[in-house]
């Protein structure tokens, strides 16, 4: 398979069908939502997840106000009824959970879906669904339109980018800083969820202010009004850079041109800057 022109092995997919379609989801409630569903629940602050239940679920956007937390195994799910069901995943819809699945998005490649949303279950997750799920949003990679003689000029300062370029991480967190420094140079840095302060200290001991879109090595910052980094990526040269867009599993790391790269990256509020690598490893 291969999702964004970007190849997955079996047992990746095999990771993604069970982050997708786990034994068990949360449902996130208020507390006279819980009482009304008669559903069990635990206190929002006392919650524990995985990355990959963090990120799949899209956590961090859920509404304040929903502070419990119904965990439902897929039986007890079926076993609620199309009513109650409905209702649910109403609430969490509104409540911002991810993982809530159009039927009008699927309704090509799967047929008799119960309701306008629904959870994925093993079997809905075919090789075909499963690629259109993680292609949601994300450019493809461009990895192989890129020139041989942009790779050899990128090298000397990012010995690792064509090693990487193209590739999904095997969990969530890799996030944009640490493919930054792994293209770099630095083992093991594009597999972590790598926090500003290291980053930061990468700028300062491997880069200096400045740089040029068409040449390779330059990193391009996107810095948020009160001067945190939340964005990184690096130029390759010859009009093409390498970026992971974000920390989820779903985001694979990829080649764009620079300019379509800058326009993905582009939020309100965030301002570009450019400091050039000066040595690799």
């Amino acid at each position: 398979m291969r999702v964004l022109k970007v190849p997955v092995p079996d047992e990746l997919q095999t990771l993604w069908r069970g982050w997708l379609a786990p034994p068990r989801q949360p449902f996130f409630l208020t507390a006279a939502e819980a009482e009304a569903f008669d559903l069990p629940t635990i206190p929002r602050a006392e919650l524990q997840m995985t990355p990959e239940e963090r990120d799949t679920n899209a956590v961090w956007g859920i509404a304040p106000e929903a502070d419990r937390v119904a965990w439902l195994m897929l039986a007890q799910w079926k076993n609620l009824g199309p009513r109650l069901q409905r209702g649910l995943l109403t609430l969490q819809i509104r409540h911002n959970r991810g993982n809530l699945p159009r039927r009008r998005d699927f309704a090509d490649l799967l047929t008799d879906l119960p309701q306008a949303r629904f959870l994925w279950t093993p079997e809905l997750l075919t090789d075909a669904t499963l690629e259109r799920v993680v292609s949601a949003g994300d450019p493809p990679c461009q990895k192989a339109q890129v020139p041989e003689s942009v790779w050899e000029a990128a090298s000397t300062r990012l010995p690792r980018v064509r090693e990487l370029a193209g590739t999904f991480a095997p969990h969530s967190g890799a996030n944009c800083f640490g493919a930054v420094m792994g293209a770099a140079g630095i083992s093991g840095a594009e597999s972590e969820w790598m926090q500003r302060e290291p980053f930061e200290a990468f700028l300062q001991e491997r880069t200096r202010p400045g740089g040029e879109d068409d040449q390779p090595g330059t990193v391009l910052l996107w810095r948020s009004a009160d001067g945190l980094v939340q964005h990184a990526a690096v130029t390759l040269g010859g009009g093409w850079a390498f970026q992971k867009a974000s920390q989820v599993w779903s985001s694979p790391r990829v080649v764009l041109s620079v300019d379509d790269l800058k326009r993905a990256a582009r939020q309100r509020g965030n301002r570009l800057s450019r400091h050039h690598l000066i040595s690799a490893l």
